[in-house]
């Protein structure tokens, strides 16, 4: 498995659970920032406002080491833990999962609480469009007017993806390309030595 690739949603999908009165309704958005998700948070709570509980789970990064859980008050890992449990075994990241519960009036307990939130999270993510995305490095390059020619077919014959560019005297361009072929793509501008080759990322 190649490993610059890693898998996420595209967009905001939804599910839904009940047991015994309770309503669970399931949010998946995909995220790249905990600014993100805070956000996210805080546009649910005053849109489920009456709700007794938004617990929720996240993982961050392609190799997934940023994560967190959160119970919001039901028993300790009787919620968070099942939500992000669903989204590791879909293999995801880059991806926060809310679940909005109602009481319903009648207490589930732990094993009810943890098969209620899995069963929430997994509606949400068995409805959601599974993409792959693919780990990049951004480079800027600084060059002649004459170098144009060269630098694109570069570009080009890599799949590199072109941010930001300014053809003037002097040109100055961003582009970004997949961890895998960056190392060959780098070389080959190299080649020629009127191109000054800045990482962005370090």
């Amino acid at each position: 498995m190649d490993t610059d690739v890693f898998l996420t949603i595209e967009n905001l999908s939804e599910g839904f659970y009940s047991e015994k009165g309770s309503k669970f309704f399931s949010f998946a958005y995909p995220v790249s920032s905990e600014e993100e998700i805070k956000n996210i948070q805080q546009s649910l709570r005053k849109k489920y406002h009456n709700a007794r509980h938004q617990v929720y789970a996240f993982i961050i990064g392609p190799d997934k080491e940023f994560y967190r859980a959160s119970d919001d008050g039901e028993p300790s890992n009787s919620s968070g833990m099942p939500v992000l449990g669903q989204i590791r075994s879909f293999n995801l990241t880059d991806i926060l999962i809310i679940v909005v519960r109602y009481f319903g009036g009648t207490k589930l307990g732990i094993p009810g609480l943890i098969n209620a939130y899995k069963n929430a999270a997994k509606d949400a993510l068995e409805k959601a469009k599974i993409i792959k995305k693919f780990v990049t490095k951004e480079v800027e390059l600084n060059f002649d007017y004459d170098e144009i020619a060269f630098v694109m077919k570069t570009l080009s014959d890599a799949e590199a993806k072109i941010e930001n560019q300014t053809f003037l005297e002097n040109c100055k361009l961003v582009f970004s390309i997949r961890l895998s072929d960056f190392e060959n793509l780098i070389n080959n501008l190299r080649k020629n030595h009127k191109i000054e080759i800045l990482l962005k990322d370090g």
